[in-house]
């Protein structure tokens, strides 16, 4: 055995029960009795029709559970399933067992079913990992059952299944739900939400002839029904052939027996299905969320429910979104628009609202509690969401929110204008003028005419109008000198100084797309390559500054065999330690120290506010400076591909003005001083994100001083605990309240929120996705299509990339990823080509991608899932098209 081995289970003698009544369980009991005895019991309380039983509690468990275990060992479960089928049951628990069983009636049939701690919970159901065993007859065969219950922990599945959701074994306990066997005459399951669509009060029912078992195994073609639970219509209806049954046998146990085609009959009546669906839906509205419930009814019409357990897959609502279909409303993911998979943290969230209620004020729509935010902005699942449902249902609306869509996140574009034709969100605002009012008050407040006209006749000038605005947000702090000092000078910075500095910098970034839209619009025939090179190497661009500036860096360390051999040779963990400690080689220290001060307030995910900046722990950036230091053709030189790629865009800029020229000398100079003066200021799309970020992160030190006082007062046990309140509760703490409760639940949701792997672009507020597919006939058979966004083409090996801490990327290697923000951009100076899931043409990774010359196709739904590491892929950037060429062996 290894320093790994655990002990599990509570020493003999305890005063715990073995066994407990259903009648007498409830939710609050899930450590002792397991997540569907919990769910049962609580039913049963609730007065809901649930078969009588007892549960074999943890403590049982903890009797015969595996002392030791070896979690390392590739054969764990087969070694914890002999051991607990080996081990006999201490005399106290089986006599106990026997006891309660007999309590139920003589020889009365059972169904005996496994009941875990990390069992029917709201975020991880746990279906089918553990054995149920049916219509067990007798005290013995019960106790037998028991023990096999406890053996299934261990199965091969469950394990797996606790391993993906991040599950501890060490932490798991086993009950065993021990209840009257329902001699079901039709059984089924139903979905009190539409697993399909999302779409909630929308009922769906599986249901054959025998026992469930045939129906929740897949081995039947049951009826399938759909209901609305509001209006107790049934909505859709398919019979199944129904040709397998399940049913009890007389002396015990169960058989599988084969039926004629019954396809021509449904095996329920119309008012049991309304009846079903009516019964799901007062347990859905007990327990606040859908269910998944299995139920019977026996052949005198009694119906009965066996389970119930919270639908994990569906993406959770907004909480206030409304419940009446009358009133529909469309919710856009902010995360995905900006690239960002991970969810905010609590703080982060709260960042914004303050963010929105900022520029409410400018728009004149000030919000009562600027903490609370507007009202369009809206939470669910950990994500920011916008309530687009006014944007939908007004025309300039659907005139300019979907362009914007396009080129920020092309899939989300579609998606809307999939919602166009829906009645509930029909056009009602057609005039354009409040919208235009207010676009042209804020314009002229922040000087938009002056400033777009600087932009077009001194560029240089503009550019230096961007870079002072930096320092104004400064600008009205002070000096705090205590917590809630600390807490006044975050909020104003949010509040107050970034919504109105962001809008100032807008007129000039707009002034070099507007250069670039015009010079294409008077040549609208011209080779998209060509005019997609003018933006290769884009300069004045801090984040291709940051980037450049990095591998300058790792440039100089190069040089100094002492600092590379370090970087070589130590995790970025060590490294990120001893530049905390100031022990690293002096160019790496200084080196590092000079790029941290101006560029240490971003980070991965650096929307968050909560999230960590590099100056926080450079470990992400240690690790990238290794890498650099991998690349020896100087020819992949980030700053020789860049230097390449200003070339490129210099050469398409003659291009198309000779191309220009063949339609006259004045149309020639207008497409030259339009393609000359978008490179001089289409580099500046990125500074009111860095002015944001740097908001962000200015505001971040304001609080994490407020963190270390509340650990120091021990109302908060980490410093970054911060982070898991928002601004109201940080002002009680500060005042004397202990959050340790409460952030240790928030910190759980979450990790589990960091885990979710699928995001709606857009969600409505019935629980709808109403995800677009897009036809692409043009593409080669088996390519995965996306939106164009760096044009060329290359083959290489992929690497899947879901976090880029840590990340190693080999020079050449293709990025594919599921979005991309600045925190990731220098990976792509080693990247041979780039695949996103999310993002549009103009997207962050798109238009870096283009800067540095890669290939890039973006916007490809599920690429992190469909592309493994290791696959040959050909990257087509003109095209939008993916092919694999060889799966990795």
């Amino acid at each position: 055995m290894t320093a790994q081995m655990a002990h599990i289970g509570n020493p003999a003698g305890t005063a715990k029960p073995l066994v407990r009544a259903l009648k007498d369980t409830d939710a609050t009991m899930l450590a002792e009795v397991g997540g569907k005895a919990a769910n049962l019991g609580e039913m049963t309380q609730a007065g809901l029709p649930v078969p009588g039983g007892f549960t074999v509690t943890t403590e049982a468990y903890a009797r015969v559970s595996p002392r030791q275990l070896d979690y390392d060992d590739p054969q764990l479960p087969a070694n914890a399933r002999k051991i607990l089928l080996e081990t006999p049951v201490p005399d106290d628990v089986e006599a106990e067992i026997r006891a309660a069983y007999g309590q139920l009636g003589a020889d009365v049939p059972v169904a005996v079913r496994s009941s875990a701690t990390a069992e029917d919970l709201p975020y991880a159901s746990f279906a089918g990992q553990q054995d149920t065993y049916l219509h067990i007859i007798g005290a013995d065969a019960v106790v037998d059952a028991v023990r096999r219950c406890w053996a299934s922990l261990w199965t091969d599945r469950a394990v797996a299944y606790r391993s993906s959701n991040d599950i501890d074994h060490r932490l798991v306990q086993l009950a065993v739900v021990v209840q009257r066997m329902v001699d079901a005459e039709i059984a089924g399951v139903l979905l009190t939400a539409n697993p399909l669509t999302g779409r909630r009060r929308e009922a769906v029912l599986d249901a054959s002839p025998g026992l469930g078992e045939s129906v929740v195994s897949g081995s039947v073609n049951p009826d399938h029904f759909v209901v609305d639970t509001r209006t107790g219509v049934i909505k859709e209806r398919r019979l199944g052939d129904k040709r397998t049954l399940i049913r009890s046998l007389p002396d015990g146990g169960t058989e599988t027996v084969n039926l004629p085609d019954g396809s021509e009959t449904a095996c329920l009546t119309d008012a049991q299905i309304e009846d079903l669906a009516a019964l799901g839906d007062q347990v859905e509205k007990h327990y606040g969320r859908p269910q998944d419930i299995e139920w019977a009814i026996e052949p005198g019409g009694r119906l009965w429910l066996t389970q119930a357990r919270p639908i994990t897959t569906l993406y959770p609502l907004p909480t206030d979104a409304p419940d009446s279909p009358d009133e529909l409303r469309a919710y856009l993911n902010v995360n995905v628009a900006q690239g960002m998979f991970r969810p905010f943290t609590p703080m982060g969230l709260a960042a914004f609202r303050l963010l929105g209620s900022g520029v409410a004020d400018l728009l004149h729509h000030p919000v009562a509690d600027a903490r609370q935010g507007p009202p369009i902005l809206k939470e669910a699942g950990g994500r920011l969401f916008v309530d687009a449902t006014a944007i939908i249902r007004s025309k300039i609306g659907r005139d300019i929110m979907p362009r914007m869509l396009d080129v920020m996140e092309a899939r989300s574009s579609a998606i809307m204008r999939s919602l166009f034709d829906e009645p509930r969100l029909s056009v009602i605002h057609k005039s354009r003028r409040p919208v235009l009012s207010a676009v042209v008050r804020v314009g002229v407040r922040f000087g938009a005419p002056q400033q777009i006209g600087r932009a077009f006749a001194r560029p240089a000038a503009a550019r230096e109008y961007v870079r002072n605005l930096e320092k104004s947000l400064h600008e009205g702090v002070g000096q705090p000198s205590d917590a809630a000092g600390h807490l006044r000078a975050a909020e104003w910075i949010l509040n107050n100084r970034t919504s109105r500095i962001i809008p100032s910098v807008m007129p000039t970034m707009a002034a070099g797309t507007l250069a670039y839209v015009l010079a294409g619009r008077l040549i609208p025939d011209a080779d998209q390559d060509l005019r997609r090179a003018v933006l290769r190497a884009m300069p004045y661009n801090v984040t291709t500054e940051m980037d450049l500036s990095l591998w300058r860096l790792a440039s100089r360390i190069r040089t100094d065999a002492e600092a590379a051999a370090e970087l070589a040779d130590t995790s970025a963990a060590d490294l990120a330690k001893r530049y905390k400690a100031g022990s690293l080689t002096a160019t790496t220290q200084r080196g590092l120290a000079a790029f941290l001060e101006k560029y240490g307030r971003r980070a991965i995910a650096e929307i968050d506010l909560g999230m960590p900046r590099w100056s926080d722990d450079p470990t992400h950036i240690l690790g990238v400076l290794a890498n650099y230091l991998r690349l020896d053709d100087e020819r992949l030189a980030p700053d020789a591909q860049f230097a390449r790629g200003a070339v490129e865009a210099q050469d398409a800029i003659e291009q198309l003005v000779a191309y220009a020229r063949s339609h006259g000398r004045l149309r020639a100079r207008l497409v030259e001083f339009g393609l000359r003066r978008s490179r001089e200021l289409i580099g500046i799309r990125e500074s009111p994100k860095f002015l944001l970020v740097t908001a962000l992160g200015m505001a971040r030190e304001h609080l994490a001083v407020i963190g270390r006082e509340l650990v120091a007062r021990q109302l908060l046990d980490d410093a970054d605990d911060v982070f898991f309140l928002d601004f109201g509760e940080v002002e009680k703490a500060i005042a004397g309240q202990a959050y340790q409760p409460l952030v240790a639940e928030r910190r759980e949701a979450y990790e589990r929120e960091v885990r979710r792997r699928k995001l709606p672009r857009l969600l409505l507020s019935d629980g709808a996705e109403p995800e677009v597919t897009t036809s692409r006939d043009d593409l080669p058979e088996g390519a995965l299509g996306g939106t164009p966004a760096s044009s060329g083409t290359v083959t290489g090996v992929a690497r899947v990339v879901l976090d880029p801490t840590g990340a190693h990327l080999e020079p050449g290697e293709i990025l594919v990823a599921p979005s991309t923000d600045p925190g990731w951009t220098p990976l792509f100076l080693t990247a041979g080509g780039l695949v996103m899931e999310m993002g549009g043409a103009n997207s962050h990774g798109a238009m870096v991608a283009r800067e540095y010359g890669i290939p890039a196709v973006v916007g490809v739904p599920d690429a992190t899932h469909a592309i493994k590491t290791g696959d040959t892929i050909t990257v087509d950037g003109s095209t939008g098209s993916v092919i694999q060429q060889s799966a990795a062996g």
